[in-house]
């Protein structure tokens, strides 16, 4: 004896498998929105789109902060080096090189911005190139070095 056939179904619910594949989680679009956000933060005030951004390491010590950005092939006459205000701006460019067979590296302006502390003394910045790699030392005022306090009692 067959069974009989069934006529309507009932609505389906999330999780049912015959739930629309389609349906909007806002778990996702948020994802997705903050993804977009954490580029536009990435690429910074920059307008300018051709430009990119070398990779670069921040680091604090006692004495100042530093500045570590790699740039490989590239002569000191070829970077620039400004503190305007409290920003740090390492910009240049990079050209293409015509020596038959070579890894393809990225060419065109690049520039690397970033916002230093208001304890930097900013006279006195000083910066180094070795092996493609750019060191920027800012050394810090006295009043924003640490200093250890004893304690009496």
């Amino acid at each position: 004896m067959a069974l009989p056939a069934r006529r309507h179904r009932a609505p389906a619910q999330w999780g049912d498998p015959s739930w629309p594949a389609r349906s909007w989680d806002p778990f996702t679009e948020f994802q997705q929105l903050w993804d977009q956000m954490g580029r536009l933060f990435e690429q910074g005030a920059e307008i300018d789109t051709a430009a990119w951004r070398p990779v670069a390491e921040t680091e604090e010590t006692s004495e100042a902060y530093m500045v570590r950005a790699e740039l490989p092939g590239l002569r000191r006459d070829e970077i620039n080096v400004e503190v305007e205000g409290n920003e740090l701006r390492v910009s240049g460019e990079v050209s293409e090189e015509e020596r038959g067979p070579k890894l393809k590296r990225r060419t065109g302006a690049f520039v690397y911005r970033t916002i230093l502390p208001s304890d930097a003394d900013l006279d006195k910045v000083g910066c180094e190139l070795s092996d493609g790699v750019l060191t920027v030392r800012v050394p810090k005022t006295e009043q924003g070095r640490s200093r250890r306090i004893s304690i009496k009692g």
